[in-house]
């Protein structure tokens, strides 16, 4: 109880669960059409793909501000995406192939970057690393104002356009019929996925970021098969993640936020898997037990489902037993 009255006291605590919540909620929704679009290693791709940005963004400017080290986050994860178009486009590489081959690619570079400017003997430098897992505790509010623009720009995109991205996931060949562009609505549905990777670097980094992107969208596939109220439950599941895992880091100071997020997703994802009623493995188990009862109660003498009176084991003639 004390501890949740320190979301509202507790000036760190309450902006460490703010930003947390804002980014499951943009991350979910976002997330819902990354799955269903069959490319849940997009945001994998584009968190690492950030990394060099950050770098390169400090040595541009010499400035750890935010706002600057996102922006370059930004851009190398957006140059990313195109990238990955690219190849898939002029190329025989399948998607999840040069997924794969820009993650590779550019988180080398980013690590690279960052080992140069550790040798650079810059104190200002330090705390860069800091983004490869998040480091939550230090948001602050003008921090939690930053993604609550981008988040609230990213969603509002998302609702505008929530008929062109539907048609864009489910059938994008009936989309180009109806005169929509795919490609181009393809590329503006993975900017906003980008917004989404930017403001969680600073919360549960590049490593994690992915997670936050496909944990909701899949808890709550499991719940619905409306596409909308799969928005609404990936939100609430994000949300409620972030919160969790914000509140159960402050109760020991040795457990980090970002982590303990991820780990809140995860219970909530093995929860949806096992309990949901539309796809649980425990509803459907109970279902098929109860099918299989009823059959056997409903059938009767020579129905064909009785088991046989005799061995079933094959029987051996006499002179075959060698």
């Amino acid at each position: 109880m004390d501890t949740f009255w320190e979301l509202f006291t507790d000036y760190t605590l309450r902006n460490v669960a703010l930003g947390s919540a804002l980014l499951g909620i943009v991350s979910g929704v976002l997330g819902c059409f990354a799955v269903l679009r069959r490319q849940g290693l997009l945001g994998d791709a584009l968190s690492h793909a950030a990394l060099p940005g950050i770098a390169v963004a400090y040595l541009l400017t010499g400035s750890k501000a935010p706002l600057v080290l996102l922006f370059g986050a930004g851009v190398a994860g957006w140059i990313g995406t195109l990238l990955i178009g690219r190849i898939v486009r002029d190329t025989r590489i399948s998607e999840d192939s040069a997924l794969g081959i820009v993650l590779s690619t550019f988180f080398g570079f980013g690590i690279l970057l960052l080992t140069y400017i550790s040798k650079q003997n810059d104190a200002n430098q330090a705390g860069l690393d800091k983004y490869l897992f998040g480091q939550a505790a230090t948001l602050v509010a003008s921090n939690v104002i930053t993604m609550a623009i981008l988040g609230g720009v990213a969603l509002l995109v998302v609702g505008i356009l929530y008929k062109e991205f539907k048609l864009l996931t489910f059938d994008p060949a009936f989309a180009a019929s109806l005169g929509f562009n795919p490609h181009r609505l393809g590329i503006l549905l993975t900017t906003l996925i980008v917004v989404a990777v930017v403001i969680g670097l600073q919360t549960v980094g590049v490593v994690l970021m992915a997670a936050m992107l496909v944990g909701p969208a899949v808890a709550a596939r499991q719940w619905t098969h409306s596409l909308r109220l799969m928005i609404g439950l990936a939100a609430f599941f994000g949300a409620a993640a972030g919160v969790s895992g914000a509140i159960i880091s402050v109760s020991d100071a040795n457990l980090p936020t970002g982590p303990m997020i991820i780990l809140s997703l995860t219970t909530i994802v093995i929860a949806s898997l096992l309990f949901a009623p539309a796809r649980g493995i425990v509803w459907d188990w109970g279902r098929r037990r109860r099918q299989r009862t009823l059959a056997l109660n409903s059938a009767g003498p020579g129905s064909g489902l009785m088991l046989p009176a005799t061995d079933p084991r094959p029987s051996v003639k006499k002179g075959d037993e060698q």
